[in-house]
C-alpha cells in the first residue's frame, strides 16, 4: 500500500514539477484569493485571472484569442517565443488532423477551472470592449519600415549583408540597369516575400511572361476604367508632351489629367511625319475620339506655331474643347530670354562656376562645408 500511494504521490507531482520548469511561468506571479483559489497576476497588463493553467498563460501572453483575452502590453519577443511554445507542443502531440488553428485545443484545458477575470481597479469595468476582426489572422502580415519584424531587428550584420549580396547577384546576373532599384515596386515586393516568409518560390518564367502578365495588364485596364468614370463626371485635360529621344525620335506623348489621377494613353512618333497644323490636328482628334469629346474640357501642347493652329482647329471642331499653351513651357522660354540679358549672363556664368566647383569637388565639401560660411562664400563668388 505504502508503495502504490508512494507511486501515486510522484505520479501527481510528476505534472507541477514539469509545469514548474515551463518558461510561461516567469511572466506572472501566483497569489491566493479570498477563496482559496490561485489567482494570476500578470507582469506587463497587470490583468489578474483566477481558474487558468499554463496553457491559457501562453495563449494569453501569445497574443491568440479564443480561450482568454490577449495581452496588449507584452513585447514582441516574448510573444514569439510564447508562439513558438505553442507551435512546439502541438507538433508533439502529432494529432492526426492538420488543423493548425492556434485559436482551437479545447483538450488542453480539460483540468482547469472555468476561468474568471479580476478586473484591476484602475481600468474602469464598464469600458466597451473593442470589436476585433478574426479576419487578421488568415492573413499574412507584411513587414513594413515602421513595424519590423524580431527577425530583423536581431538579425546580425553579416546576415544583412548575406542578404543584399544575394540580391546583388541576382542583379549582375540578369545584367538589370542599377536605376531599376529605384522602382517603388523592389521595396513592395521585398515586403510581401518577406510576409510570406521562408520557402516562397519565385514565379516562374512562364507565369511572368504569360499569367502574371495578363493580371498586371486587368488591373491596369480596371485602373483606367476608374479614371474613365471621373473623366465623365469631372471632365478631363488631354495633354500633348512633344519630345526626342536619345535614338534622335521625335516623339508626341498624349495623356489624360483628372482630379483622379494621371492616365497615358500613346506615344505617336512623328519623326517621318510632316508636323505641319492639319496633321497635329488629325492626332488631336483621334485621341479626343478616345477619350471621349463629351469629356474632355481643355488640350494642353507647347505654344509652338504649328501648335496654336492646330488647338484653333480642335476648338473649331468641339467647341466645348478649350487650347491653352504649357505653362511649363512658357517658364522656360521667359528665363531663357532673361538668362540671355548680358547682366544675368554674367551672373549664370558665376553660378555655373559654383555648382562645377561643388561638383568637382565633393570630398572637400563634405569634409569642410560645416566649417565654411556658405552664405558668405557664396556672395563672395558671385
Amino acid at each position: 500500500m505504502d508503495t502504490q500511494s508512494s507511486e501515486k504521490e510522484s505520479t501527481a507531482s510528476t505534472p507541477s514539477v514539469r509545469g514548474k520548469n515551463d518558461p510561461a511561468w516567469e511572466h506572472f506571479s501566483l497569489t491566493t484569493g479570498v477563496d482559496g483559489k490561485n489567482v494570476y497576476n500578470y507582469m506587463y497588463c497587470e490583468n489578474s485571472y483566477k481558474g487558468v493553467g499554463i496553457h491559457r498563460i501562453k495563449y494569453h501572453l501569445a497574443g491568440i484569442r479564443g480561450q482568454i483575452g490577449s495581452c496588449k502590453k507584452v513585447t514582441h519577443n516574448i510573444r514569439v517565443m510564447m508562439q513558438e511554445l505553442i507551435a512546439s507542443m502541438r507538433k508533439d502531440k502529432k494529432k492526426e488532423s492538420n488543423d493548425y488553428d492556434m485559436g482551437d485545443g479545447d483538450d488542453e484545458y480539460e483540468n482547469e477551472e472555468d476561468m474568471q477575470e479580476i478586473p484591476h481597479p484602475s481600468v474602469d469595468v464598464k469600458r466597451k470592449r473593442k470589436a476585433s476582426g478574426t479576419l487578421d489572422k488568415y492573413l499574412t502580415p507584411r513587414t513594413t519600415s515602421n513595424d519590423p519584424s524580431l527577425k530583423r531587428v536581431f538579425a546580425s550584420k553579416e546576415a544583412i549583408w548575406r542578404a543584399k549580396m544575394d540580391v546583388a547577384h541576382w542583379v549582375y546576373d540578369a545584367c538589370f540597369h542599377f536605376n531599376a532599384l529605384q522602382s517603388p515596386y523592389f521595396q513592395l515586393a521585398i515586403d510581401a516575400m518577406v510576409g510570406i516568409g521562408r520557402g516562397f518560390k519565385r514565379p516562374s518564367y512562364h507565369e511572368i511572361r504569360v499569367g502574371l502578365l495578363k493580371d498586371c495588364k486587368k488591373e491596369c485596364q480596371l485602373l483606367v476604367e476608374t479614371y474613365r468614370s471621373n473623366w465623365e463626371k469631372n471632365g478631363c485635360t488631354i495633354m500633348a508632351d512633344g519630345w526626342t529621344d536619345n535614338r534622335q525620335r521625335t516623339l508626341i506623348n498624349f495623356l489624360v489629367y483628372c482630379p483622379a489621377g494621371l492616365t497615358f494613353i500613346k506615344s505617336v512618333d512623328t519623326s517621318d511625319a510632316v508636323k505641319d497644323a492639319p496633321t497635329l490636328a488629325n492626332l488631336f482628334f483621334e485621341v479626343v475620339e478616345w477619350v471621349g469629346p463629351s469629356n474632355v474640357v481643355h488640350m494642353v501642347t507647347n505654344n509652338a506655331a504649328n501648335y496654336k493652329v492646330a488647338g484653333r482647329l480642335l476648338h473649331k471642331r468641339y467647341d466645348n474643347i478649350y487650347w491653352s499653351p504649357c505653362a511649363a513651357h512658357c517658364l522656360n522660354l521667359l528665363l531663357k530670354d532673361i538668362s540671355s540679358m548680358p547682366h544675368m549672363n554674367y551672373l549664370v556664368s558665376r553660378v555655373s562656376q559654383v555648382i562645377f566647383f561643388f561638383i568637382t569637388t565633393l570630398y572637400f565639401v563634405h569634409v569642410h562645408l560645416r566649417k565654411l560660411k556658405v552664405s558668405v562664400f557664396l556672395l563672395y563668388l558671385l
